[in-house]
């Protein structure tokens, strides 16, 4: 690309109305990635984003997979927007932001008395002393400049600074999104209490996510405290990593909002299900009948199973719990009650002994790695810091000693009034005679 190309296309990179229409665009994408429901089932939005009618009279299932909405951070679009800002801000930051600290740091003495006429603020002191300005001026924080005749002071160019800093700030957040669509992924696993697993169950992932294959996870024990009421208090994992060779590497037990890390990969506590139950018919050795949630209409939470009490399986009977304080609910196949069970009792059912040994629960854990994560902090703490920088103004004085007069004059690039005052104190006490008279051009 030659000079003259390469120069347009950063002059139309660095536009203002570019970047305000590439920030609108992602605003609102982003908006439907939160209201619409991202990584369900193609069954999930068939039936909640119907063709006839469609929302808005447009938004069908089909549409909203084709256009990516339900995957919407991790869409090659989105992903080009967020390129095109970050090179929007970059231009930006090269063709405006750059020269103008540089003008700002650039200065040169006011050699002749026309040129205080330009200022938005200037005066004359009858017989004012350029020395006792630069003193009164360092008092004040600025640093100052000065010859025998003319004098430069300026303050607050960390406010030239401070719109570069946030545009580094927002550069390092795009970037920490982009790096955590194209290399994090996310998990859910539901795994019984005593159980090893390995991330399979991805919910999304970026093209360059690396799966951890060479380390696994064991659930070493999962429960449940409850209120005195009967509600979940809490429900904790008790994890451990290991290695390839069964080594354990790291351990910890997590609830909500207290997860697990380990290489990048955080392990949060999401959900919980009732896994089995185990039990013994007369003298048998524990055996395990696994449980399986029933659809209750949104009426609350129940898992069963059936257990065979004939070894033709000629009868039986049915087995509801709700939760793991170990009570079981016994059923006739006609859905007659019979009798409730707890962990380490036995009943009578169809001339056999049935004991409940325990029920085992299962946990649900979100697990996530977000490269990108250690960016997004980094932008957010400089974007902070950009902007705290960019309220504060960068002031300049100049002074030129004359025969019988001197003369001052300075400007602000914002806080006029603040400027106004702190000069017209300085020059009270250099004039020693009241208010000076000041030409203010505002």
């Amino acid at each position: 690309m030659n000079a003259p190309v390469f120069r347009r296309v950063l002059a139309l990179l660095g536009d203002l109305r570019l970047a305000i229409v590439l920030l609108l665009v992602i605003a609102i994408a982003s908006i439907a990635g939160t209201v619409i429901e991202q990584g369900q089932s193609l069954s999930f939005y068939q039936a909640n984003y119907p063709e006839d009618p469609a929302l808005f009279g447009f938004l069908s299932w089909r549409v909203l997979l084709a256009l990516g909405l339900d995957q919407v951070y991790h869409t090659p679009w989105y992903l080009t927007l967020l390129v095109l800002f970050g090179a929007s801000l970059m231009a930006c930051t090269v063709t405006r932001q750059v020269p103008t600290l540089a003008t700002a740091q650039r200065w040169q003495y006011y050699q002749e008395p026309r040129q205080f006429t330009k200022l938005a603020l200037s005066t004359t002191i009858p017989q004012g002393s350029l020395k006792a300005l630069a003193t009164a001026l360092s008092a004040k924080g600025y640093r100052v400049w000065q010859t025998d005749t003319q004098l430069y002071a300026r303050k607050g160019l960390v406010g030239r600074i401070g719109p570069i800093v946030v545009h580094a700030s927002l550069i390092l957040i795009l970037l920490g999104g982009i790096l955590g669509a194209l290399t994090g992924f996310m998990a859910q696993e539901l795994v019984p209490s005593g159980e090893t697993f390995q991330l399979q169950h991805l919910v999304q992932a970026g093209p360059f996510a690396r799966i951890p294959q060479d380390w696994s996870v064991k659930v070493n024990r999962f429960w449940i405290d409850y209120t005195d009421a009967g509600d979940i208090d809490q429900f904790y994992s008790d994890l451990s990593v290991v290695d390839a060779a069964g080594q354990e590497v790291k351990r910890g037990t997590i609830h909500v909002n207290r997860p697990l890390r380990y290489r990048g990969v955080t392990f949060y506590q999401a959900d919980w299900s009732i896994a089995a139950l185990r039990f013994r018919l007369n003298n048998s050795p524990v055996l395990q009948l696994p449980m399986v949630p029933l659809d209750t209409a949104g009426k609350g939470r129940l898992w069963g199973t059936w257990l065979p009490t004939k070894a033709d399986l000629s009868e039986g009977v049915s087995l509801i719990a709700r939760d793991l304080q170990g009570t079981v609910l016994i059923y006739s196949p006609k859905g007659e009650f019979l009798s409730s069970l707890r962990s380490g009792m036995s009943t009578q059912i169809n001339g056999v002994t049935l004991s409940l040994v325990e029920l085992v629960g299962s946990t649900g854990l979100q697990i996530k790695a977000d490269p990108g994560i250690p960016l997004f902090y980094a932008g957010f703490a400089l974007l902070m810091a950009g902007v705290v920088m960019s309220y504060v103004s960068h002031s300049q004085v100049w002074g030129l000693q004359g025969q019988t007069v001197l003369y001052v004059g300075g400007r602000t690039n914002r806080a006029q009034l603040a400027f106004e005052q702190e000069l017209l104190g300085i020059l009270e006490a250099l004039s020693g005679q009241g208010q000076p008279a000041i030409n203010a051009t505002l």
